[in-house]
């Protein structure tokens, strides 16, 4: 049955991209920042691919994984094949790891229905946005927390730093723990600070732990 509407002169219908609305046709008009985040078939790791098109060309890549050690390593060689790719091609582009292909398909998504983070910034974001998301120390965020029934919660990792102490009030909850930055760190052995003044330097708490009843290493799980 035959549309009783002449549809064939509207085109497809306009998506927002860098504060204009745009109909399209071609890979070529699609201008974006965003990202996209994808699981390894066994799900086993995950990655948050960001990346910065313009005009339909890769200027810029993020890679981040966590997981498998092999994910981590595919993250190197996908990060030297993405730029300079059209969308389609980089759609298209073995990534190596089924993680980070799978984000490179979500992030897709984003850019051609006009989801992408810059679709209402006017001329997009500046190429090297994404090292802004890793912070003054280009250290990706990371948490890490492992809890296990009779033993309590430990924190690993969290987004100030390595954790190397958690502070417990008297009915054993966690308020607070130190921790060790390690962009900072890093900075300062780069530095030539000594490397027992640095890691004093980097060290800092959170939360109430100068309150804390007990400190325990959050590491020995006993």
């Amino acid at each position: 049955m035959s549309c009783p509407i002449n549809m064939k002169g509207f085109g497809p219908s306009p998506i927002p991209e860098e504060a204009e609305w745009v109909q399209l046709k071609d890979i070529k008009q699609i201008s974006g920042f965003s990202h996209g985040c994808g699981k390894c078939a066994p799900q086993q790791g995950t990655c948050k691919l960001t990346l910065n098109v313009k005009n339909g060309i890769i200027k810029e890549a993020l890679v981040e994984t966590i997981g498998c050690s092999g994910m981590t390593h595919s993250a190197a060689m996908a990060a030297e094949i993405l730029p300079g790719k059209t969308l389609l091609e980089a759609l298209n582009t073995d990534l190596v790891c089924d993680a980070i292909n799978d984000a490179m398909k979500n992030i897709f998504l984003q850019l051609v229905y006009g989801r992408s983070q810059s679709a209402f910034s006017e001329n997009g974001l500046a190429v090297g946005s994404a090292i802004e998301d890793l912070g003054k120390t280009l250290s990706s965020n990371v948490g890490t927390v492992y809890s296990q029934e009779g033993i309590g919660t430990r924190y690993l990792n969290l987004a100030e730093g390595y954790i190397t102490k958690e502070g417990l009030d008297e009915n054993g909850e966690i308020i607070g723990y130190e921790y060790v930055a390690i962009g900072s760190l890093m900075k300062s052995l780069r530095e030539g600070v000594d490397s027992k003044e640095a890691i004093k330097k980097a060290t800092k708490t959170y939360g109430r732990f100068a309150e804390a009843k007990t400190v325990i290493d959050p590491r020995r799980i006993d």
